[in-house]
């Protein structure tokens, strides 16, 4: 079989969510399927470590997708010229985007419905537009799809009216890069970070379906209550900070005790999440929720919300708040501090939980998904 696959955000050193699903899904499909050809489609420049063997067919589209006008004119005329030039049996898209005029059997990917609920939380007019106008064809238009929880699924189901069978869910997993460290390394990194006191920490788009405003103001509650020198510790990028977000740091009571690191690499995250007291992951939504099944790795509890795929991903093994409400969040940050052997638990059952989201086990979903394409197509 040849299959042709949208690679576009396989950049490298630049992978986000979708980018890590299709790294670690594709790359355990490719090796355990050698008698098949895969055609990698890239809108740029490559990275040679995304060929992940013989098997693999880098193609270049010098078209980057940086627009919506682009996303059109690239996948609606210059996939199906390549799709027909490389004879291709099957397309497969780990990104939503597919051209909707095409006779090839396609397998499409749906992360989440995010900007259905919430089309304001994508700020650019642009992209909006094109979301809620094309998002819907290329679910429909599809010969199957999978997506990445039993929540998203329904979604897909209730606001396209996708039939069930023609959904698959395969989860995501946690970077491999999450591990249990020894504790003079934890002591250091803790050292480093915050001088040795406690804290809490969030990754993340710093976005507002994040919620950091009310994990702010829950801050300062808890804060109040437990007179306390816990610390709170942001890991990701300024880059949706101003307005509503930046206000209710700048309200805060207690804003010196909240450290923010920027963006960092996974390996350094793996350290704060090992000798933090809970990571504090309160979205508002979440297709899944990666961050949840990292902290799980790294042996670290894990505060989350009691909405949308967060309580699939996070099972018994979390300890749950309603994300609207900011003394929901600040009672669950004081029983992590004052109840260390509930801490302790939370981790066992967090090690446990986590066996349940594999790359293996997803990249053996993800073949039976192409198979059930191309025979359908």
């Amino acid at each position: 079989m040849k299959i042709a696959v949208n690679t576009r955000l396989l950049l490298y050193n630049k992978l986000e969510g979708i980018g890590y699903f299709t790294l670690k899904t594709l790359e355990k499909v490719v090796k355990s399927h050698p008698e098949d050809e895969f055609i990698f489609f890239f809108d740029r420049k490559y990275d040679k470590s995304y060929l992940f063997a013989e098997n693999v067919t880098p193609v270049v589209i010098n078209f980057p997708t940086r627009h919506p006008i682009l996303w059109y004119v690239y996948f609606e005329w210059l996939i199906p010229l390549y799709l027909k030039k490389y004879k291709v049996d099957m397309f497969f898209s780990p990104d939503s985007f597919i051209p909707i005029k095409t006779r090839i059997p396609t397998l499409n990917t749906f992360h989440d419905l995010n900007y259905e609920y919430n089309p304001k939380y994508i700020g650019n007019w642009w992209h909006r537009r094109y979301l809620l106008k094309y998002f819907p064809l290329f679910a429909k238009n599809a010969t199957h799809l999978i997506t990445v929880s039993y929540y998203s699924k329904r979604d897909l189901m209730e606001f396209y009216d996708i039939a069930e069978n023609k959904i698959d869910v395969v989860y995501n997993a946690a970077n491999e890069l999450y591990y249990v460290v020894s504790e003079e390394e934890r002591n250091i990194a803790k050292q480093k970070l915050t001088k040795g006191k406690d804290y809490f920490y969030f990754v993340g788009a710093i976005h507002k379906r994040k919620n950091l405003t009310n994990l702010f103001k829950a801050f300062d509650l808890f804060k109040y209550k437990t007179n306390s020198d816990v610390k709170l510790v942001i890991i990701g990028s300024k880059k949706y900070w101003k307005g509503e977000i930046e206000d209710a740091f700048n309200h805060l009571t207690y804003k010196k005790d909240v450290i923010f690191t920027g963006r960092l690499e996974a390996k350094d995250i793996n350290l704060i999440a090992n000798s933090a007291l809970a990571l504090t992951f309160v979205s508002q939504f979440e297709g899944f929720g990666i961050p949840i099944v990292e902290a799980f790795a790294a042996g670290c509890p894990v505060i989350t919300s009691n909405t949308t795929s967060m309580p699939e991903v996070g099972g018994n093994a979390a300890l749950y708040c309603d994300p609207y409400l900011p003394q929901s969040i600040a009672d669950a940050m004081e029983k992590i501090y004052s109840e260390p052997e509930f801490r302790e638990s939370l981790t066992q059952k967090g090690f446990e939980q986590n066996k349940k989201f594999n790359w293996d086990k997803s990249a053996d979903k993800l073949w039976e998904a192409m198979q059930k394409t191309k025979k359908i197509g």
